[in-house]
């Protein structure tokens, strides 16, 4: 594990936004109006039936060849999501074509699939990667151009972009240049003790909450899409798990499915250049688990920490970035640098 990079500012929040949970909060209010969606809509096919939904934004005079970037999204969310929009959009500027897309049932994709996403659908990020790098591909008007490609994941996506990088690093294409995980649950288990704590509780049932509402508009428009044997409404992450997500993706229990996805053991495989950022007061992710008794990070693999910030805050104080989301200038400079751009 190397150290942070000396050129990587530091991380100071405003002193109204010093708190984990008023990063964690502020960071999901503190949103501006969103831009008009123009992406190209685009599917990706799955071996199983389903499909996910890839939305393709092209900057102006971008070529065959040059930068693209691949982002995913965090727990009940999708494309639209604030992060992703704005990342989108700085990326954009610096000449990088972006793809987000939509895990299984979410956002664009809720009538492409009958199976739900997870922590460990790292077969389906695969499958994007492939199409992503087949679609730059077949624009190069003479040979065939690889792009230069970066990969992102936050929160739930940032364990299966870990898993993906390392379970099986030979199937990872050599077109990957980079990865990029935020505040990612490499610790599924320990992860979900935490977000069950009695502090924690308010988050625990919006999330279930969300989760649920999520399900009955699934089910609405996919009536086959598959269901638990009780009905009985969850009322904890930990109680939906064990009563949806793993039976319904071949589980015996919400701690096995947790013991199979949780990334921390695969990151010592690892082979592409990989930045995890986190933050040490992250509420949803304790940081005992990026330890270095606890996980073996191979010398490509860097953990950039910070002692502020939440479950992806990172609003700070005016300074040096353009704007306050520290966040998004550390990864569109790990992305796209200005030396490269």
């Amino acid at each position: 594990m190397t150290a942070a990079a000396p050129q990587t500012p530091e991380f100071k929040p405003p002193w109204w936004l010093r708190g984990p949970h008023a990063q964690t909060i502020g960071s999901a209010l503190v949103s501006r109006r969103q831009p008009e969606h123009t992406a190209v809509h685009r599917r990706v096919d799955l071996e199983d039936g389903d499909a996910l939904a890839v939305h393709d934004d092209t900057p102006t005079g971008w070529q065959p060849g040059g930068r693209v970037a691949i982002l995913s999204h965090g727990l009940a969310d999708d494309h639209r999501s604030p992060l992703l929009v704005r990342l989108t959009a700085k990326l954009m500027r610096r000449g990088v074509r972006v793809f987000r897309w939509d895990m299984r049932c979410c956002g664009a994709g809720l009538t492409l699939a009958r199976r739900p996403y997870h922590a460990g659908c790292s077969a389906d990020l695969a499958a994007v990667v492939g199409r992503v790098v087949a679609w730059c591909r077949e624009e190069a008007v003479a040979d065939a151009a690889d792009p230069d490609l970066s990969l992102f994941g936050v929160s739930l996506s940032g364990n299966v972009l870990l898993k993906y990088l390392g379970e099986a690093p030979d199937r990872v294409p050599a077109a990957v240049r980079c990865a990029i995980a935020v505040n990612p649950p490499i610790d599924l288990v320990v992860g979900c003790e935490a977000i069950a704590s009695r502090t924690n509780r308010i988050y625990d049932r919006h999330f279930t909450g969300r989760l649920f509402k999520h399900l009955e508009n699934w089910w609405q428009v996919r009536p086959d899409a598959v269901r638990p044997i009780e009905m009985a409404r969850p009322r904890t992450l930990r109680q939906f798990d064990d009563w949806f997500t793993a039976p319904a993706i071949g589980y015996r229990d919400a701690l096995e499915y947790y013991r199979h996805a949780s990334a921390a053991q695969f990151i010592p495989a690892i082979r592409v250049p990989t930045t995890i950022i986190t933050s040490r007061d992250d509420p949803f992710v304790p940081f005992e688990i990026f330890a270095a008794d606890r996980v073996a990070y191979p010398d490509c693999v860097r953990l950039l920490a910070t002692d502020r910030g939440g479950h992806v805050g990172f609003i700070g104080q005016a300074g040096n970035d353009p704007d306050n989301r520290w966040l998004d200038w550390r990864v569109v400079e790990i992305i796209a640098p200005r030396s490269g751009a």
